[in-house]
């Protein structure tokens, strides 16, 4: 099926996608639940405002991304890295280092 130039609402359920190809396409607002986007592939897109919840994202590969502001929460990051870094390695860097400073701050000042 081809829609071309077309604006519509669409309600899709309990049906195979598979293969499918959207280009210069706007899905604003739309909402995914229960879907299966495993080895989709993502080229300039704007994403700004998504909330994602409950997903696996395991082996997301991530490049040349505006992360500002992202923020991750109660994830499972074991083996995930920045830039070649394992995130659990510099989350534990920056706790020792966080703890170094309120162990430094808690001292009297000797002279």
């Amino acid at each position: 099926m081809k829609i071309h130039r077309e604006k519509h609402r669409l309600d899709v359920t309990v049906s195979d996608l598979s293969g499918s190809r959207f280009d210069d396409v706007n899905l604003s607002g739309s909402v995914y639940e229960n879907v299966n986007m495993s080895g989709g592939s993502f080229h300039d897109i704007n994403m700004s405002g998504w909330r994602v919840r409950n997903v696996n994202l395991a082996g997301l590969r991530v490049e040349d991304a505006n992360l500002a502001g992202a923020s991750f929460a109660g994830c499972q990051m074991d083996g995930m890295s920045i830039d070649g870094i394992e995130v659990a390695d510099l989350l534990k860097m920056w706790a020792a280092q966080a703890k170094s400073n309120d162990a430094a701050a808690a001292r009297p000042d000797v002279k």
